[in-house]
C-alpha cells in the first residue's frame, strides 16, 4: 500500500457520492419519473449524473495516489469545479427542485476543492514567480467557492430572489448597470472619500508628531480621541450633512472624521516604539529632536503608520457610504444602495456592494503594497 495515501476531504468525497446514489433522484422532476415509469417527465442531470458522480470518484482515487502534489492539485481542481458547473448549469430551469442527493454531490465537489488548496498551500516553490502565484491562486480558489456554493445553493433551494439573488444575477445587473456604478464609484470614491482619506490621515499624522512634540496636548488630545472614535456615524453624519450641504463635501467630513483619529492614535503610539538605546546612541551622536525624529522614530514607528492608513482605507468607504443614507445628490454608493432597496431592486444593492468591496480590497491592496515597498526593512516584511 505505498502507493496509496489517503486524505480524510477524498474519503468523505466518495462516502458522501455512496449515499447519494443510495438515495436516489437529485431532483423533484427525476423523483416524479422514477415513480412514473410510463410518463414523460423532462428532468435535470439526465444525461450527467453518472459523470459527475464518476469524475468525483475518479478524482478523489487518483488524488489519493502517489502523485506529485502539482498533478494531485490538478487533478483534484479540475474534478471539483468540471462537477460544480455541471450541478449548477444543470439546475438552471429547475430552480427549487433539488433534492439531498444534490447538496451531498456539491459537498462532495467542494471537499475536493478543500483537498485542493490543502495540497496547494504545502506546496513550496524556489522560484518567486511560482511563489507570487500560488499567493494568488490559493485565495482565489477560495473566493471562487463561496460563490460556487452560494448559487448552487440559492438556485437549487430556490431561496426568493429577493431575499438572495444568486451571483450569476447580480454579475448581469453588473454588466449591465456599468454607467450608473461607474458614476456612483465617481461620486463616493474618487471625491468623498479619496478626499477625505487623504485629508484626515495627513491631519492624524501631523497632529500626532506635535502631539508627541507638546507634552500638553499628548495628555489632552489622546483621551479626546478615544471619545471621538467612539462617535456613532449615524449620529455625526446627518449633521455634516447639515453643516456642508448634500455635496460630497459633507461625505468627505464625516471621512475626515473616522479617519483622523485611528492615524493620531496609531502614531503616536508607534513614535513611542523606539527603544531607549536606541535614543541613547541618537543623543551620543548630538542629534537634535527633528533628526532623531526622521532618522530613527518615523522609520520604527512606519509600520504603526501603514496600519493606521490600512484600517482608514476601510472606514473611509463605509463612512462615505453610510454619510450618502441621510442627504445626498441622486448619484453615490449610499444613495444608490437606499433607494433600490425601497423599489425593491435587490440585484442593484448587491451589484453596489460588490462593487464597494472589490474597491476597499484595492484600496487596501495598494496601501499593502506600498507598505512592502517602503519597511522592507522591517522583520513583519522580511520574515513574510
Amino acid at each position: 500500500m505505498n502507493w496509496l495515501k489517503p486524505s480524510w476531504q477524498a474519503v468523505l468525497a466518495i462516502l458522501l457520492c455512496l449515499i447519494a446514489v443510495a438515495l436516489g433522484a437529485m431532483s423533484k422532476p427525476e423523483a416524479a419519473a422514477l415513480a412514473e415509469p410510463a410518463a414523460s417527465f423532462n428532468y435535470p442531470y439526465l444525461g450527467t449524473k453518472g459523470l459527475m458522480f464518476g469524475l468525483v470518484v475518479l478524482a478523489a482515487l487518483v488524488s489519493m495516489t502517489r502523485i506529485p502534489r502539482l498533478a494531485e492539485a490538478a487533478v483534484l481542481f479540475v474534478g471539483a469545479h468540471l462537477v460544480a458547473w455541471l450541478l449548477i448549469s444543470g439546475i438552471s430551469g429547475f430552480e427549487g427542485t433539488a433534492l439531498a442527493p444534490y447538496f451531498l454531490l456539491l459537498t462532495a465537489a467542494w471537499l475536493l476543492g478543500w483537498r485542493c488548496v490543502a495540497v496547494l498551500s504545502g506546496l513550496r516553490p524556489m522560484a518567486s514567480w511560482a511563489r507570487t502565484a500560488l499567493r494568488l491562486i490559493i485565495p482565489a480558489i477560495f473566493g471562487a467557492w463561496i460563490l460556487i456554493i452560494w448559487e448552487a445553493v440559492t438556485r437549487g433551494a430556490g431561496i426568493p430572489f429577493i431575499l438572495l439573488p444568486p451571483p450569476s444575477a447580480i454579475g448581469v445587473r453588473i454588466a449591465s448597470s456599468l454607467p450608473v456604478l461607474g458614476a456612483d464609484v465617481r461620486q463616493t470614491i474618487f471625491k468623498a472619500v479619496i478626499f477625505g482619506y487623504v485629508v484626515g490621515s495627513g491631519a492624524g499624522f501631523i497632529t500626532a508628531v506635535l502631539a508627541d512634540r507638546v507634552p500638553f496636548l499628548r495628555r489632552g488630545l489622546l483621551p479626546i480621541g478615544n471619545m471621538v472614535s467612539a462617535l456613532p456615524i449615524i449620529g455625526v453624519a446627518p449633521i455634516m450633512v447639515m453643516w456642508f450641504g448634500f455635496d460630497w463635501q459633507s461625505k468627505a467630513a464625516v471621512v475626515i472624521i473616522m479617519t483622523f483619529f485611528p492615524m493620531l492614535v496609531n502614531t503616536v503610539a508607534g513614535l513611542a516604539a523606539s527603544g531607549h538605546m536606541e535614543r541613547d546612541l541618537m543623543r551620543t551622536y548630538a542629534s537634535g529632536y527633528w533628526q532623531t525624529l526622521l532618522k530613527l522614530r518615523l522609520p520604527a514607528a512606519a509600520p504603526f503608520i501603514f496600519n493606521a492608513l490600512k484600517i482608514n482605507s476601510t472606514l473611509a468607504l463605509i463612512g462615505a457610504i453610510v454619510a450618502e443614507f441621510f442627504g445626498t445628490p441622486v448619484v453615490g454608493m449610499g444613495f444608490r444602495i437606499s433607494t433600490e432597496v425601497g423599489r425593491m431592486n435587490i440585484d442593484m444593492v448587491w451589484a453596489e456592494i460588490a462593487v464597494a468591496a472589490l474597491a476597499g480590497s484595492v484600496f487596501y491592496g495598494v496601501v499593502a503594497l506600498v507598505e512592502r515597498a517602503v519597511t522592507f526593512w522591517h522583520p513583519s516584511v522580511r520574515g513574510g
